[in-house]
């Protein structure tokens, strides 16, 4: 068997664990949204977008469908770069520099979304790996 044929049990482990984290960040995220969408729809209006509650629904079925990813390793780069573009997308407009003077907080909280993006654009080059791997189509 060839180097490029056999994936090594850290590179297997790290990719594993990894997919289990973004999974995990995501999952959190819509439970919350499921344990109280009022209150996302609320925090969704704050920020000025219209139809809260539409988008807090939304964002839920975008994030179940990126844990489902996420774990089964199916759709996985395209997953990964949809997640990049809605963590832009929400640290621009819940976290972006119209708040940091209100809350210098929010500087930080922006800043986290830029190394969560830096992991998921990294994920969509690299792909789920070989391991625990649904694929669709059946190769």
């Amino acid at each position: 068997m060839s180097s490029e044929t056999v994936q090594s049990p850290l590179k297997t482990s790290a990719i594993l664990i990894g997919r289990l984290i973004f999974a995990a960040v995501f999952l959190m995220a819509v439970s919350f949204k499921f344990m109280g969408m009022g209150a996302t729809a609320g925090y969704i209006a704050a920020a000025g977008f219209p139809f809260p509650l539409f988008l807090a629904w939304c964002a839920a079925l975008l994030e179940c469908a990126l844990v489902i990813c996420f774990l089964t390793g199916a759709f996985f780069s395209q997953a990964a770069l949809v997640a990049a573009v809605y963590v832009l997308f929400l640290g621009f407009s819940f976290h972006g520099p119209g708040h940091w003077a209100a809350n210098q907080d929010e500087f930080g909280f922006f800043i986290d979304h830029f190394t969560f993006l830096a992991g998921l654009l990294f994920a969509a080059v690299n792909g789920p790996g070989r391991v625990l791997t649904l694929t669709p189509g059946g190769s």
